[in-house]
């Protein structure tokens, strides 16, 4: 139990995938914690190198209850972070691996696949932190979610490949219907192509006309989904649902982390290989390992700093 209901900052850049992970862990604070979260966008406190080396706070920070912990999620976060790591009361966590020496935060949160060891004050997840709750039931109505990425440094990027897998699963299974969605990264030749799919059987949906929680609801609705591999987050996100997941086959590129990372989430089960999509859509690959990293990464941080007897 904690003593008293914590204050958590949440420093942001703004970008989706670092906002997701704040999301994810903020939410599941508040659940387990009774966290009140304040949001603090970096990008509008400039901090000098010499004022984050002396932990000198910035005087155009709003006026917020003291905070008990404070979360940045970005390295465009990190000079406001170590600013303010001299707050009263405050413990200050970074998510992913920082350009910082870690010892200068008092908790770290990173995937595995950094390569960085467990210790008291660095949890290591699988994957990346991700807003998504686990569904309780997945649907037994046939209806299958195609997320796709683009290019990145992680993978082989062919966009053929990708449209003819995707025609492939359509032409497979008949009585599925299928909603697809590209990103920011996806080709405009590619995502033209998709938008010519678009049918009775198949929805193509513009990324840019989502809203915020579309990809939770669209996964609450769906009995498979079918993801490339480039893109970690979206990966975590299907997984977390607990909808039966699999990757398109793209080759990794030689040294990735992320595409290590992605292999161990393959290896536990977590998701499928392209080889495995039949069990993926007829949903007999039985039992796997759970996935909700953020609710793991929030009683990890519980324990740590808001417990009875941590400070």
């Amino acid at each position: 139990m904690q003593t008293d209901a914590p204050v958590v900052w949440l420093l942001t850049d703004n970008k989706p995938g670092h906002r997701n992970q704040l999301k994810g862990i903020g939410n599941r604070l508040r659940v387990r914690a009774g966290a009140a979260l304040h949001w603090v966008d970096a990008g509008e406190h400039r901090v000098s190198l010499w004022h984050a080396l002396l932990g000198i706070a910035p005087a155009s920070m709003p006026s917020l209850p003291s905070p008990t912990l404070i979360i940045a999620a970005g390295a465009s976060t990190h000079r406001l972070l170590l600013a303010l790591r001299r707050t009263a009361r405050a413990k200050t966590v970074v998510l992913m691996k920082p350009a910082f020496p870690m010892r200068w935060a008092d908790a770290v949160i990173l995937p595995e696949h950094d390569g960085v060891s467990p210790g008291k004050r660095t949890l290591t997840t699988q994957g990346v932190i991700n807003s998504i709750t686990p569904l309780a039931r997945i649907t037994e109505k046939p209806e299958a979610l195609v997320l796709i990425g683009g290019p990145s440094p992680h993978f082989e990027w062919d966009d053929n490949v990708v449209f003819d897998q995707i025609g492939q699963l359509i032409a497979d299974y008949p009585s599925w219907r299928w909603t697809i969605s590209s990103s920011r990264r996806t080709p405009k030749a590619l995502a033209e192509r998709l938008e010519e799919l678009d049918s009775i059987r198949v929805s193509v949906v513009d990324p840019k006309r989502t809203h915020e929680d579309w990809l939770a609801h669209q996964l609450s609705a769906s009995g498979a989904a079918w993801v490339t591999p480039d893109s970690m987050s979206m990966v975590c996100e299907a997984a977390t649902s607990g909808v039966p997941t699999g990757l398109f086959q793209l080759p990794p590129k030689a040294g990735s982390r992320v595409a290590r990372g992605i292999e161990l989430l393959v290896e536990r089960g977590q998701v499928a290989r392209w080889s495995d999509h039949s069990n993926v859509m007829d949903r007999s690959s039985g039992e796997k390992l759970r996935l909700w990293e953020a609710d793991r990464a929030a009683q990890w941080l519980i324990r740590l700093f808001l417990s009875r007897g941590s400070r």
